[in-house]
């Protein structure tokens, strides 16, 4: 994201100071003692995609007894369990629910499996799989995309730094047209930090569950921007190296 370059550089000599016997020296800078320095703010811009889906898988029957009810649905729950397993799905990205109701002389159950995924092209070929083999027995709902806690780490990371960078090669370009060197940064400040989420599009490629996944629905990004102040101080381009 491009944003005005702000530049506020103050290049002053070190004031000199005398002391007479009795002053104290105070080792603390003050703004006349202060070395010259530069400041500029650098600003970044960073995407990312969602890293995790969950998908709803559940199956459902009805019998005139528990028994015949209960194995009816866990033939079908066991299967897709094997699935996942098969396909390196681990059993923490799983999670099974089972309801047995009675109405009037029918029994109902119903199973469901909710599965996390990070690889989305491996949530594509089970959920295929599932569909093909349990044909119109299972319902296989739309993946829901979302952020783990480490991408968005890593997501707030990589802006802040890169807005860093950004500054410091701001504040190098700047040094140069002043004739001066960039030294060491004294000072880094994050001013600001925001995140925003393209919900509308998610919207869209969210559905309902669905009998075919065929293709992947559209997965939503987070962008975060960061802004960040950076003080460095200025060495006199024109000193010889000792």
């Amino acid at each position: 994201m491009d944003s005005p370059t702000r530049v506020f550089a103050s290049i002053q000599p070190v004031s000199g100071r005398e002391f007479t016997g009795n002053e104290k020296t105070d080792k603390r800078q003050t703004p006349g003692t202060r070395g010259r320095e530069i400041q500029v703010t650098g600003t970044a811009e960073v995407c990312y995609p969602a890293d995790r889906a969950s998908v709803r898988v559940s199956v459902g029957n009805s019998k005139e007894s528990v028994n015949e009810v209960t194995n009816s649905v866990s033939r079908r729950l066991d299967y897709i369990l094997q699935c996942l397993r098969q396909h390196g799905v681990k059993d923490e990205d799983t999670s099974v629910r089972r309801f047995l109701q009675r109405e009037a002389d029918v029994y109902l159950m119903d199973a469901e499996v909710v599965v996390t995924f990070s690889d989305f092209e491996k949530m594509e070929t089970v959920c295929s799989i599932l569909l093909e083999k349990l044909d119109k027995s299972v319902c296989v709902g739309a993946p829901r995309f979302y952020h783990s806690a480490e991408c968005l780490g890593r997501l707030r990371r990589r802006a802040c730094v890169s807005a860093v960078e950004n500054a410091q090669q701001k504040a190098n370009d700047a040094s140069q047209l002043l004739g001066q060197t960039l030294g060491p940064p004294q000072l880094i400040t994050e001013e600001e930090t925001r995140e925003s989420k393209n919900e509308d599009e998610e919207d869209r490629g969210r559905g309902q569950a669905t009998a075919s996944i065929s293709h992947l629905p559209f997965i939503p990004t987070i962008t975060a921007v960061s802004r960040v102040s950076v003080s460095f101080s200025l060495r006199d381009g024109s000193r010889k190296k000792l």
